[in-house]
């Protein structure tokens, strides 16, 4: 499966989101939940599940909407989520 480019939504155990940008999702997303690498966010509050994500041009432009998104309120989160 190539890397894309992603910004993704993960819902964390106590209900809140974090949002982060990576090239490579499965091994992201394997890190937030099991290993020290993960964000400290996402560390204690395991386990975490995509909620959301996005296919990107570049990195660089992921990073941007993840910045974008990580404005949002978290009824505009839920709301792009569905």
């Amino acid at each position: 499966m190539p890397m894309s480019p992603t910004v993704y939504i993960l819902k964390c155990s106590d209900s809140t989101f974090y949002i982060g940008s990576t090239n490579n999702m499965e091994k992201r997303l394997h890190e937030h939940n099991n290993l020290k690498s993960g964000a400290h966010y996402t560390k204690i509050r395991r386990p975490v599940s995509i909620v959301y994500s996005e296919i990107c041009e570049t990195l660089n432009e992921a990073r941007k909407r993840e910045y974008a998104l990580k404005q949002l309120s978290r009824k505009e989160k839920m709301e792009l989520i569905g």
